[in-house]
C-alpha cells in the first residue's frame, strides 16, 4: 500500500544502543543446486528457483546477505565449485569459475528451495546465464559468510535501490513489523519492470523512479559516472518523515556513494545508521563496493 509518511507523529522511545546494528558471521559452506524452476518475472528480471539436499544448512538471516554464485563453463557446462578450507574457499588448481554476488530472496526451508532474481541489463555472464536458464542445469552457491543485521525499531526506515537491490528491499520490507514506516525509493527502466514489493505494515510508500522517463539519463550516465542519478533527484524532491531512521542503498557504485552523501550532509541522518553499496560499478566487471564509514 502507498501511503503519504510526511505528516506521521513519532513515538518510539528506543536509544542508539538499541538500534546499533550487529554482524553476525556463518560457517562458510559451498553447494551445488538443480535448476528448478526459471520465470521471466518482468522484461529485465528473471527469478531462478535452486533445489536440492545440500540446501540443507542454508542459513541468511540479513535481508542483504550476499550468496557467492558460480556459474558453469559456457564452453564445457562443467561446474566447479570449491571446498571449504580453514583460511577460505580452496580450489581445484586451473579450475577457477566465474563468480558474482547475489541476494538470496527467498529461501523455503521445508520445501529446500532457493529464489534468485537475476537483473537483466549488464551483457555479462550472469546475465548470459540466466536469460538461458532452464531446469536440470546447476548451479553452485557459496555462502553467505556473514550478515548485518538492522534493528527494525526506527521511528521510519529509507530504502533506496535499482533493479538490482530488489531483492533485498523486497526482503526488508517483508520483515518489517505490522507498525513499521518505511519509504521505498525503487529505480527501473519502466512500468513493465514494477514488481510487488508486500509488507506486514501498512504504513508503506514506494516511489518507483523510471530510466525511460528522465530524458537523456542514459546518455548523461555513460558520459559522466558521476552525474546526478534518478534516485538522487528523486530523493531530493522528496519531503522526508520526521524521527530517526536508518537508510539502505543499494546501487550503482557512484549513485550510491553520492545518495550516502546527501543523506548525511543534507538530510542530517546519523551516518552510522545509513549503509550504502555499489552493487555494481559502470564500465567494470564483479564489484561490489561498500560507502559506509
Amino acid at each position: 500500500m502507498n501511503t503519504s509518511l510526511a505528516s506521521t507523529s513519532t513515538t518510539n522511545t528506543a536509544t542508539d544502543a538499541d538500534r546499533t546494528p550487529q554482524r553476525v558471521r556463518h560457517t562458510l559452506r559451498f553447494r551445488v543446486l538443480d535448476v528448478l524452476r526459471v520465470q521471466r518475472v518482468t522484461p529485465h528480471l528473471v527469478r531462478v528457483t535452486l533445489g536440492g539436499d545440500d540446501l540443507e544448512g542454508f542459513y541468511s538471516p540479513g535481508f542483504d546477505d550476499h550468496a557467492k554464485l558460480f556459474f558453469p563453463d559456457p564452453t564445457t557446462g562443467e561446474l566447479t565449485v570449491p571446498t571449504a578450507g580453514p583460511d577460505g574457499p580452496v580450489w581445484p588448481e586451473g579450475r577457477k569459475p566465474v563468480m558474482r554476488d547475489y541476494t538470496p530472496r527467498r529461501f523455503d526451508e521445508a520445501a529446500r528451495t532457493l529464489e534468485i532474481d537475476f537483473a537483466l541489463h549488464e551483457a555479462g555472464p550472469a546475465t548470459r546465464w540466466a536469460e538461458q536458464a532452464a531446469p536440470g542445469q546447476r548451479l553452485g552457491v557459496g555462502g553467505p559468510r556473514g550478515s548485518f543485521i538492522v534493528p527494525t525499531n526506527f521511528d521510519w526506515h529509507l530504502l533506496i535501490g535499482d533493479d538490482t537491490a530488489l531483492p533485498a528491499i523486497a526482503r526488508r520490507l517483508a520483515e518489517l513489523p505490522v507498525d513499521a514506516r518505511a519509504l521505498v525509493f525503487a529505480e527501473v527502466d519502466g512500468v513493465a519492470d514494477q514488481v510487488p514489493l508486500p509488507s506486514p505494515s501498512a504504513n508503506v510508500e514506494v516511489v518507483w523512479v523510471h530510466r525511460a522517463d528522465v530524458a537523456g539519463a542514459a546518455e548523461e550516465a555513460a558520459a559522466d559516472a558521476v552525474a546526478e542519478s534518478p534516485l538522487l533527484r528523486a530523493l531530493r524532491r522528496k519531503q522526508l518523515p520526521t524521527g530517526a531512521f536508518h537508510a539502505w542503498v543499494g546501487c550503482e557504485s557512484a549513485a550510491a556513494k553520492a545518495l550516502r552523501a546527501h543523506l548525511v550532509n543534507e538530510c542530517k541522518a546519523n551516518p552510522k545508521w545509513v549503509r550504502a553499496s555499489g552493487y555494481w560499478r559502470r564500465g567494470t566487471a564483479a564489484t561490489h563496493d561498500s560507502h559506509d564509514e
